[in-house]
């Protein structure tokens, strides 16, 4: 097999985080409400893209929070956490969990499963996880958690694209 040499790329050394976030935004990503429960009974939660499955056995995801994030150390301390992952309908719920806000909780619907965990009602799918191991990874620290409970409702995804929220192209049959 021949091997061949593409020029033209660009050095990563040379990208501004602007450049960054546009070449990271070309990934098409779901968009998800992370939630728990704070030491006081607060429910807390903040809109991440940055999910992923990572181990079936175990059941293990991952999710990332900006070092930045006034969320993080309640987030470092935590045993267990949510991941509720967004149907296309769920545009504004996005956005409420993604800006600043001393209640974003405030007329949403939620529970609280057995170990204490905010969810949210309404979700695409619900993970709840242990907080298993965490990664200091740059700018941001990862998550990994262990699935120990979820629920699965089904339907079109909320997506986000190139710095937009996009929806799955409807695909018709001959």
């Amino acid at each position: 097999m021949e091997t061949l040499i593409k020029t033209g790329l660009l050095s990563a050394s040379d990208a501004d985080s602007r450049t960054l976030r546009t070449l990271f935004g070309q990934f098409a990503t779901g968009v998800t409400i992370i939630t728990t429960m704070a030491a006081d009974d607060t429910p807390v939660g903040l809109t991440a893209n940055s999910f992923s499955s990572v181990s079936l056995d175990p059941a293990l995801v991952l999710w990332s929070l900006d070092k930045r994030s006034p969320n993080l150390e309640l987030f470092r301390h935590i045993e267990h956490f949510a991941i509720n992952i967004l149907g296309a309908d769920q545009e504004d719920l996005s956005n409420r969990f993604a800006r600043p806000s001393d209640d974003k909780f405030e007329d949403v619907d939620y529970y609280r499963c057995d170990n204490g965990t905010a969810v949210l009602d309404g979700a695409l799918a619900t993970l709840v996880c242990r907080n298993e191991r965490q990664i200091d990874a740059g700018d941001h620290l990862i998550f990994i958690g262990e699935i120990h409970h979820y629920s699965l409702a089904g339907g079109q995804p909320l997506l986000f694209h190139g710095g937009q929220y996009q929806s799955l192209a409807q695909t018709c049959s001959a």
